[in-house]
């Protein structure tokens, strides 16, 4: 069911604009991700606990049978009178997954855009951001589209996210309906050592499986959730008379009344409190943006940027 808005191709409503994805660059602006230490392999601005080759010195200690002896640390030895072995703290690029929804259930919008445009909006931000900090990014599709980016650095790695978005918006795929579980669990087979993931969904996948799932994934990367609604799917709907279309044809709904202004957005808004209910009792972090806001604010927080100004 998709709500009927004034449009054309590419227009930044119903359809993504390449162009504003591209511009959204510019709000990185001073923006820098935090410093953390990685449970696996994460970098990039992050670095890891294992001890290896990387460029960061970390501690000396006694020579011990099969230390590299190029890593030797003469002056202590000399002052010692022991061999000692330098040890540095390995660096490794992180990576930053989006796990990207795609049902029909995100071609849907009543207010500025659809929420297949505002979750793109929001991913390319993402991809921006994570390219500031020095991540590797790639891209995963779920529901109408099963593709995957493998995450790239630099602008180059950004671009191909932005230039995905703006395929998969810009034509209709068929595909089987594709429950969050199995989502999350083929990410699981896919993420390659992300050290961040990004999903971002209305919810209405959201299945009862999905809990061990979510669970699983926020084991193995810093997982963040980014809920897209439609704010009739969030607050009581205002009475009045809603053009709707489904299956190409268009249909007027009428709101009247209490009962029906709370019925609308508890039939709608059904996957987006099933979804937030499941973070709350997994302790994943969830964030929810509407069609009308600017997801700047909620990716920058799941995502712990912070700005520099």
């Amino acid at each position: 069911m998709s709500a009927v808005l004034p449009s054309h191709p590419a227009d930044g409503v119903t359809q993504v604009a390449l162009s504003e994805l591209l511009a959204l660059r510019a709000r990185v602006g001073r923006m820098t991700l935090p410093v953390h230490v990685s449970r696996a392999s994460r970098a990039g601005q992050q670095s890891s606990r294992l001890y290896g080759r990387g460029m960061d010195y970390a501690e000396s200690r006694v020579y011990q049978r099969g230390d590299d002896v190029r890593r030797l640390d003469w002056r202590l030895t000399a002052r010692s009178g022991k061999l000692h072995t330098k040890l540095f703290q390995e660096e490794r690029e992180g990576r930053l997954l989006i796990l990207l929804d795609t049902h029909a259930s995100m071609r849907f919008g009543t207010r500025t855009r659809f929420k297949s445009v505002q979750a793109a909006r929001a991913a390319a931000w993402a991809a921006w951001a994570a390219v500031k900090g020095a991540e590797r990014v790639g891209l995963m599709g779920f529901g109408t589209r099963d593709e995957l980016l493998a995450p790239r650095a630099g602008a180059r790695g950004a671009l191909a996210v932005c230039g995905a978005l703006a395929a998969w918006g810009g034509r209709s795929a068929d595909a089987d309906e594709e429950p969050l579980s199995a989502a999350l669990q083929r990410a699981m087979r896919t993420v390659h050592g992300a050290s961040r993931v990004l999903l971002i969904t209305d919810g209405a996948c959201c299945d009862e499986t999905a809990r061990r799932a979510l669970v699983e994934l926020s084991r193995r990367a810093r997982l963040g959730v980014l809920a897209v609604v439609d704010p009739l799917e969030v607050a009581p709907t205002p009475e009045g008379d809603y053009p709707f279309e489904h299956g190409g044809v268009r249909a007027q709904l009428h709101i009247h009344g209490e009962r029906q202004r709370h019925w609308l957005p508890g039939l709608l808004g059904a996957g987006h409190a099933r979804l937030a209910a499941l973070c709350r009792a997994t302790g994943v972090a969830c964030r929810t943006v509407d069609t009308t806001a600017d997801p700047f604010d909620a990716v920058a927080a799941l995502l712990g940027a912070r700005s520099g100004r």
